[in-house]
């Protein structure tokens, strides 16, 4: 299940606000850039960068993701390694809010390295 239309406004706006604060100089953002995408009940974040071996061709790489669990009201927080996406410690918070200062803070080095 899709997050509700009104929760999708709300989620658009707290991303919009954490792009602007996060996103590189501009002049720098052909080389390397942030960008979200909502995907039925989560919100993903990734880098963007021209590709390794093939730098004509962009790349998404993933880092972060908060799914939302609506039966419990919370979100639950995951990383990208290696393998695929791993529980966040703490794996749930309240609010997306909380979700995006936990990136932005990145305590334990999960999200950027």
């Amino acid at each position: 299940m899709a997050i509700d239309p009104f929760q999708t406004l709300d989620v658009i706006e707290i991303m919009e606000q954490f792009l602007e604060r996060n996103r590189p100089p501009e002049h720098i953002r052909k080389d390397l850039d942030i960008g979200y995408r909502i995907d039925n009940q989560s919100v993903i974040i990734f880098e963007i960068r021209p590709a390794f071996l093939n730098p004509s061709e962009i790349s998404e790489q993933d880092f972060a993701k908060a799914t939302y669990i609506k039966s419990r009201d919370l979100w639950n927080i995951y990383w990208m390694r290696s393998s695929g996406w791993y529980p966040y410690k703490p794996p749930e918070m309240k609010t997306l809010h909380a979700f995006v200062k936990e990136v932005e803070e990145d305590p334990k080095a999960c999200f950027k390295g």
